[in-house]
């Protein structure tokens, strides 16, 4: 991988993540464009990236995760419920996830994607109401498919707290919170289980971290506004579209 590549990939995923578009599959495609094996070497990469997107949204969500930590326990005590389906998920769908994670599938999932934003848009609400511990295992329930690349996280969690009752700007926080100690996670056992070979470029990983987090810092503060907003229907729209040609395509 070049340094022009790493560039580029960490750009796409500060543009991606934080639209409901899955940039997983949005990496891939980028890969499979500029044809970029595959390897631990570019999962490493992809691990820094991640990281450089998660800076972007925890310097975001700084004072609300002061408040959560330091004033309402009972809302933290929720997204630690949220993330109880995750960690089997992680392990017992491992089969699933390598078969679903293939390239030509990718069409087939973002279909998915679209389908649950159409669905979140139509139920879109603003009315609010306190979230309650079934609301919490079952959006963290939905986060569990997006471990298959196309389905996007932010889009299966919004769609599942719309459908609990959460107003949409309720259910675009919930997820976006709930994905800090999601990704962290995921990236500390991706670390450990790719630590046994650390073959890796660090500079490369060192512009994509870059990248991705100074792209992010912008794109986080123009992406959660809109999506609170309920404009969910244009990027259902656009994955529907994506899929279509990428089915084509592959």
């Amino acid at each position: 991988m070049s340094w022009l590549h790493a560039f580029i990939l960490g750009l796409v995923q500060g543009c991606t993540e934080f639209f409901p578009i899955s940039s997983s599959a949005h990496l891939k495609i980028i890969k499979e464009w500029l044809q970029i094996p595959t390897g631990e070497e570019t999962a490493f990469f992809d691990l820094a990236c991640h990281l450089g997107t998660l800076i972007a949204l925890l310097v975001y969500f700084r004072k609300d995760l002061q408040q959560l930590f330091f004033h309402t326990p009972n809302q933290l005590f929720l997204y630690m419920v949220a993330l109880f389906p995750l960690i089997p998920a992680y392990f017992l769908l491992k089969p699933v996830r390598l078969w679903a994670s293939e390239t030509h599938l990718l069409g087939a999932c973002l279909l998915v994607t679209a389908f649950m934003l159409f669905l979140a848009g139509r139920q879109s609400k603003t009315d609010s109401k306190n979230p309650s511990w079934k609301d919490a295992l079952w959006i963290g329930s939905m986060q569990s498919i997006a471990l298959v690349p196309g389905i996007s996280r932010s889009a299966s969690t919004i769609t599942a707290g719309v459908f609990r009752g959460l107003s949409t700007q309720q259910a675009v926080r919930f997820s976006f919170i709930l994905s800090i100690p999601s990704v962290a996670g995921g990236a500390l056992l991706e670390m450990l289980k790719l630590t046994h070979q650390p073959s890796f470029d660090i500079s490369c990983c060192a512009i994509g971290f870059g990248a991705s987090a100074i792209v992010g810092l912008g794109m986080v503060r123009l992406a959660i506004p809109l999506l609170e907003k309920g404009v969910l229907k244009p990027f259902a729209w656009y994955c529907l579209i994506v899929a279509i040609l990428l089915t084509l395509y592959l």
